[in-house]
């Protein structure tokens, strides 16, 4: 006999799977216990088939119900980040140096829960993939379930996944057609010449006023060469150079990100950089070098999957709760890369405020577990929606 209320009964025991998985974090391609954990548990639950393995270490849990033809996919990130956790908690990383810094543990958890809730009723009509992706911080674990046939096998009309998010109100469901979270490219730098005593600059270059000058030229690309409605963003965010105080170094090597929403800013964004280096450069009779990395595509939800997730998440948190109007985020998501092969929809589940150091990426953040039973319920209401059950297969 099922419990009256099956999410209330099973959230418990999803708080007690993300804490396991907290304590044991593993990062990108390296998710072997975490996939494991995951695969042994999607077989306990009675999925029809379990595969592992796809695209590294990702998992995909596969159940049906009815007839149907039809297909969504749901997913969710098994990695961790390369931070020193400094929660203090029972439950802390029990690797140093490695910690579940975004709440990969919590997404996991609270999929494996909704896998084993839709494995209990089969209250739909269709199939529905459950993907647990590898890699997704930095390496694109999603691209790489793609390039290893993840959707030619496993053919979805769309998928879905969520984001616990800080700062948003708890209680919150934030969703959007459209942009959702930004495109990044990632570039190096490096200015070249010849070193000096510092007391005797006359006899050599200077990289360090070169790159100076750049870290202030670059911004000409945000402020002037694209309309001031578009987002865009251009950060420095390392510079290197040197290693004796009295000595002008020969060289120095900066860092630096892009952040947008229109594609075509990609290209622009590598020229002018390219273009503004070497210009300086020659200005400083140095020579510059500069790898341009091309990296996620933005997050763009597609319109019929995002007015089935407003659907269900207002059906579990009310309809003045989830939020439509709201500046997509610069931040990026390798879920980008699922969305624009299938179509689908990327929520974020308010997680209320949160202090310095406590935020996504914080050495001091902790998953809001209360957020656990909205998402369960969130994820059945989505699935029961989308590929609803007929009445005669509802009363079997």
């Amino acid at each position: 006999m099922l419990h009256s209320d099956p999410v209330a009964a099973l959230t418990p025991e999803v708080i007690g799977w993300r804490h396991h998985i907290h304590a044991n974090p593993e990062l990108g391609f390296n998710e072997y216990e975490t996939a494991r954990f995951v695969a042994d548990r999607l077989r306990a639950f009675g999925l029809d088939e379990v595969h592992e393995g796809i695209g590294g270490t990702g998992v995909v849990g596969v159940l049906r119900s009815g007839s149907g033809r039809r297909a969504i996919g749901l997913r969710a990130e098994l990695d961790a980040l390369p931070v020193i956790e400094k929660t203090g908690l029972l439950y802390a990383s029990k690797k140093e140096g490695v910690m579940h810094a975004c709440g990969h543990d919590g997404h996991t958890s609270m999929l494996l829960g909704a896998a084993k809730l839709l494995s209990d009723t089969r209250a739909f009509d269709g199939t529905v993939y459950f993907i647990f992706q590898p890699a997704e911080e930095n390496e694109g674990g999603s691209m790489r379930m793609i390039e290893d046939r993840v959707f030619a096998r496993f053919p979805v009309e769309g998928v879905y996944a969520v984001h616990n998010w800080p700062g948003v109100p708890l209680g919150t469901i934030a969703t959007r057609t459209g942009p959702m979270m930004a495109a990044v490219d990632n570039f190096e730098l490096s200015f070249e010449g010849t070193g000096a005593h510092a007391a005797m600059p006359q006899f050599g270059d200077d990289p360090i006023l070169a790159a100076g000058a750049f870290i202030q030229a670059v911004q000409r690309i945000v402020s002037r060469s694209v309309d001031p409605q578009a987002s865009l963003v251009v950060s420095i965010t390392q510079i290197h150079g040197g290693n004796v105080g009295n000595i002008v170094p020969g060289k120095v090597w900066l860092q630096g990100t892009c952040r947008f929403f229109e594609p075509a800013l990609s290209d622009h964004c590598e020229k002018l950089i390219g273009d503004i280096a070497q210009g300086i450069a020659s200005a400083h009779a140095l020579t510059s070098t500069l790898a341009y990395r091309k990296g996620y595509p933005p997050v763009i939800n597609t319109p019929e999957a995002t007015v089935q997730a407003i659907q269900a998440a207002a059906s579990v948190v009310g309809r003045e709760q989830v939020k439509t109007e709201f500046s997509p985020s610069l931040g990026c998501e390798d879920f980008a890369y699922m969305v624009r092969d299938a179509g689908g929809c990327y929520a974020w589940i308010g997680a209320g405020d949160v202090g310095p150091g406590e935020g996504l990426h914080g050495d001091r953040y902790v998953f809001n577990d209360e957020i656990v039973p909205i998402v369960l319920r969130y994820y059945l209401n989505l699935v029961e929606r989308v590929l609803p059950a007929t009445p005669a297969e509802t009363a079997t």
